[in-house]
């Protein structure tokens, strides 16, 4: 593979205790995230908060300052609002706690209808979610993210060791947590397209670690006498330069993605550009570290036969 890197000799051990102290403060931004979404206290999207989504197509353009307005005056001061300016489409989003049969696409409809007479315009689109609904999908959402890394204990442990399993399943909890943790702090919306990009991000973290730790057995049986600490810097400085360039690769894609994809995938882009930068620096100094600091692993990592 291309290396940009060339061979290098990096201490990476050596820093794991920085290492710890900013993962630390990326998984505590997490786990606040994580209650506040158990609370309804984040930027919900109308998939888990309940809500409303009406998508229009008008025959002119719709200045959206106006037609925010125009919701305002008109009792849904709440409305998100979300403008394709090529299509002359419109998507309004309203979040709310009351049941289904408020109809609140009516009211959209009816409030477009009357503020903008001139302007006809037909309804492309329109999903309506009750708050019972949003709180299941939150407990599926929840369950798929615990049964993907049960099963990234189950595999790692399979193929080489249960300590390895535990370690790469608490780096890819590590990343998920970092990119909740940002969202919540940057008030971005978690929707259902977020827990997507979440599990995705899963994959690609563990598809990174399992590299490394596959490069760190492979040295273990024949670098016996050395310790374990430089047995998992040679190792992860032997796959550094292909772990940048899969990185650079993946990241290459996602920057336009996240620029110019629009506002649909914008969020989804975005979390998997914050997953691939939070997943190449945890299977360096999360998963690697982990191994080093699981009791024994000084000593004897695992089985050198």
């Amino acid at each position: 593979m291309f290396e940009i890197l060339g061979k290098t000799n990096i201490d990476f051990m050596g820093k794991r205790k920085i290492a710890f102290a900013f993962s630390g403060i990326l998984v505590l931004l997490g786990i606040v995230a994580v209650i506040q979404i158990a609370r309804g206290a984040a930027n919900l999207g109308i998939d888990f908060a309940g809500g409303t989504a009406v998508q229009l197509k008008f025959d002119q353009p719709i200045p959206i300052d106006e037609a925010r307005k125009a919701l305002e005056s008109n009792g849904l001061a709440n409305a998100d609002l979300q403008e394709f300016v090529e299509a002359n489409k419109l998507l309004v989003r309203v979040k709310t706690s009351t049941t289904i049969e408020e109809k609140v696409a009516d009211r959209v409809v009816a409030v477009f209808t009357k503020e903008f007479p001139n302007n006809k315009f037909v309804v492309d689109a329109s999903t309506e979610i009750g708050p019972t609904i949003g709180q299941k999908l939150q407990q599926d959402a929840l369950i798929a993210i615990l049964v993907s890394f049960l099963g990234i204990i189950l595999y790692i442990a399979a193929r080489f060791e249960f300590r390895f399993g535990v370690a790469a399943a608490l780096s890819t909890f590590h990343d998920v947590l970092a990119v909740l943790g940002a969202f919540y702090v940057l008030d971005k919306e978690i929707t259902l397209l977020v827990v997507t990009a979440l599990l995705t991000l899963a994959g690609y973290s563990l598809t990174d670690t399992v590299v490394v730790f596959d490069r760190i057995r492979e040295n273990l049986r024949v670098r016996r006498r050395d310790n374990m600490e430089a047995v998992i810097n040679n190792g992860i400085n032997q796959v550094l330069s292909r772990t940048i360039v899969t990185s650079l690769t993946v990241v290459l894609v996602l920057i336009p993605l996240t620029l110019a994809g629009g506002e649909v995938l914008h969020d989804f882009s975005l979390a998997l550009l914050w997953g691939v930068i939070f997943g190449t620096y945890s299977s360096i100094f999360v998963a690697s570290p982990l191994l080093l600091i699981w009791p024994g692993g000084e000593g004897r990592l695992l089985k050198r036969g």
